[in-house]
Order: C-alpha cells, then structure tokens, then sequence
C-alpha cells in the first residue's frame, strides 16, 4: 500500500474511555471508541469507502486532535476546529452536518433532529445515520437523546455519555 492508502490511527486515553483517532489526507476521519459495539462495521466502512487500511502510526492531524480533546476534557475548549472526512452515505454526512450545528451545553430529541433536516417522519432513519457517526465528540452524536430526556445508546456506552453531557453541562459552580 503506498501512503495514499493509509488510515492513520492512534488510542487516545480520555476520561470516557479508550477512543481510537485515524486520519487520512490530512483530515481526521475517525475519532470511535475503542469498545464500541459497531467497531468492525465502522471500520469496515472507512476501509471500503476510503479505500484503505490502517497503520498504526501518528500524524499532524492526529496530534492536534488528541490536543483539541485534551482541551475540551479539560473545560477549557467547546467547539472543535479540525478538518474533517466523512464516509458514509449522503443521507449519512447530512446527518452528521446537523449534529456539528448543536452547540456545546445543548441537547435535542431525535425527533427534533429529524424536524430539523426536514424529515419529521424519519426519526429512526437518523437515529441509525447518528449511530454510525465514525468522528464521536467531535460530530456530538451524544448530545441527542430521547423525546423523554431519557441516555438513549451510545457507542462507548451510556456512562461516557453521561460524563460528557456533565461536562457539557452549564450548570457548573464557578468556584
């Protein structure tokens, strides 16, 4: 494989779990969790679309996004500022598009979010395109939840989705 083939990919260790960055043409296209239930269908998918393989190795965009992730564990960060690959369908990436446009602190049903990209009907068709997002906090699938305000699943696991809606949370003490 010549270096046009390669998905870069590091573990970064966060306070939520193991996640597992890879990036290909300078573009970060996976930010998964490492015990994530659709792992090898994830990857199945970023090696078919992108036609590639991975190695395990660093790169630029690497770094910057384990530094960028730092940040935002530490409080000190709320949006991402990383170029981005998606490989998935169409319907997939506009899916994904809509989730980079929910702001830090907030969250939404998926019923909103199918409002929101003019297919009330769709819930459960952008439930799974929300599921398959391959680039979790970065692309905050974990910012959607049940019209009951319910954790409804998440890829690294309902406890990681908590910790990161905490995190989130503006109802901080400022002392």
């Amino acid at each position: 494989m010549n270096s046009s083939n390669i998905i870069q990919i590091q573990r970064y260790h966060s306070p939520c779990g193991d996640l597992i960055l890879g990036s290909f043409d300078d573009k970060l296209c996976l930010c998964d969790w490492a015990v994530e239930r659709h792992r090898d269908v994830v990857d199945i998918r970023l090696r078919k679309v992108l036609r590639a393989g991975y190695e395990e190795k660093t790169s630029n965009i690497i770094q910057e996004t384990s530094k960028q992730l730092d940040e935002y564990f530490d409080g000190k960060r709320t949006v991402f500022d990383i170029p981005m690959l998606f490989a998935g369908t169409d319907f997939q990436k506009k899916v994904w598009h809509k989730l980079l446009e929910i702001p830090y602190g907030v969250t939404i049903s998926y019923g909103e979010l199918a409002t929101q990209l003019g297919m009330p009907k769709a819930v459960r068709a952008v439930a799974n395109a929300n599921g398959a997002n391959a680039i979790s906090i970065i692309v905050p699938c974990h910012r959607v939840i049940g019209s009951d305000h319910s954790l409804t699943g998440y890829g690294g696991g309902l406890a990681a989705k908590k910790k990161l809606l905490e995190l989130e949370s503006v109802e901080k003490t400022l002392f």
